[in-house]
């Protein structure tokens, strides 16, 4: 499999993925300006050629679709070609993807797991490096107390916190409506 690119449409907007022998070495969420989705890939990949995706990474796009939708796929087996990226920044990517949708984490919490505690800067700097938002899913790691923390892909915060909502997300100890049980309706009173 050559280096290629392709974008897709998805319910947040035009998103797109690069792809190498090794599997995906790139994930693009949508911009906001027409074209400009296009054109950062053609800058981040400029040796890959825009081309219709191999089936492994139309199955990928398939996946993310579903997930933008709503669905609850955790994208944790589309290959990612490990080799472009340092082993810290690897070690909290594969950190981050296990935490299932609709779940969310902790800088604070990545770092105890990988045996780091006061890492939790470091580790917010390798998920803004993150060349595959929704596929490893740093929208779903916050700061301490559900704060949102940094999101360096394009629309920041605001972006992480639509994605969140699409997974209904909770992003705090305070109940949302999705934690409330509707199936027994309370007695009323005559």
């Amino acid at each position: 499999m050559e280096q290629g690119f392709a974008l897709f449409e998805t319910p947040i907007g035009l998103c797109g993925l690069a792809w190498g022998p090794q599997g995906l070495v790139g994930a693009q969420l949508p911009e906001a300006a027409p074209g400009a989705a296009w054109a950062r890939l053609r800058r981040r990949y400029p040796d890959a050629a825009e081309a219709p995706p191999p089936p492994s990474i139309q199955r990928a796009i398939e996946r993310i679709n579903d997930l933008l939708a709503g669905g609850r796929d955790d994208l944790t087996d589309i290959v990612l070609d490990f080799s472009i990226v340092a082993p810290f920044n690897r070690r909290v990517y594969e950190i981050a993807r296990a935490i299932p949708p609709g779940e969310t984490s902790t800088y604070g919490q990545i770092a105890k797991a990988m045996g780091e505690p006061g890492a939790a800067r470091a580790i917010g700097k390798a998920l803004g490096e993150n060349p595959w938002p929704i596929i490893v899913p740093c929208h779903r790691v916050l700061g301490a107390d559900g704060k949102p923390g940094g999101f360096s892909a394009p629309g920041g915060v605001e972006t992480k916190a639509r994605m969140l909502t699409i997974e209904r997300a909770k992003t705090s100890a305070v109940p949302t409506l999705f934690d409330m049980d509707f199936s027994v309706a309370p007695a009323r009173g005559r």
